[in-house]
């Protein structure tokens, strides 16, 4: 069920327990310097995501536009606008990793999950991702998931590593 709250441009829809959190947030930061930077962080660490709809919320309630919010969510690569899975897949495709076959293990993780990088499967279990270095160069290719490191992974590898978190 969402909240149906009418702005003077459009209707936002929200969880019931999403707005709770907005206006919280909101009562407490929104007439501080920097406002906008300050809810937009402190909404991402409580709900771990910044929906399009609390987007619109806030932008309303902040009177700031809503391209201002979009502009600060895809600048830094901290704020998430989609809820991440259970688990967080990280791919290393840094130089030792690539060259060690770090591309060939992200296609058989998308084909066993079936998502793309950057999505989340439909049970919401395991987001995939890739990243730049995790500092287990001579392990390469190296897979991190949640907090564990998983080194020397070949493709035939991924379905094993996966369902150590089911």
């Amino acid at each position: 069920m969402s909240v149906a709250v009418n702005s003077s441009s459009q209707s936002v829809n929200l969880a019931p327990e999403h707005k709770l959190v907005l206006d919280e947030i909101l009562a407490e930061n929104k007439d501080k310097p920097g406002a906008t930077m300050l809810v937009l962080t402190l909404v991402q660490e409580k709900l771990g995501f910044v929906s399009l709809e609390m987007q619109r919320y806030l932008s309303r309630e902040l009177r700031v536009p809503l391209s201002h919010l979009y502009g600060v969510l895809t600048f830094y690569s901290s704020f998430r606008m989609q809820p991440i899975g259970r688990h967080k897949i990280n791919i290393c495709l840094g130089t030792a990793c690539y060259v060690r076959g770090g591309s060939t293990v992200v296609e058989k993780f998308q084909q066993v999950l079936g998502v793309k990088i950057g999505e989340t499967t439909p049970d919401n279990r395991f987001t995939l991702e890739i990243c730049r270095c995790v500092g287990a160069c001579s392990q390469a290719p190296v897979v991190m998931i949640d907090s564990d490191v998983t080194g020397r992974i070949n493709p035939q590898d991924v379905a094993k590593v996966l369902r150590k978190y089911e």
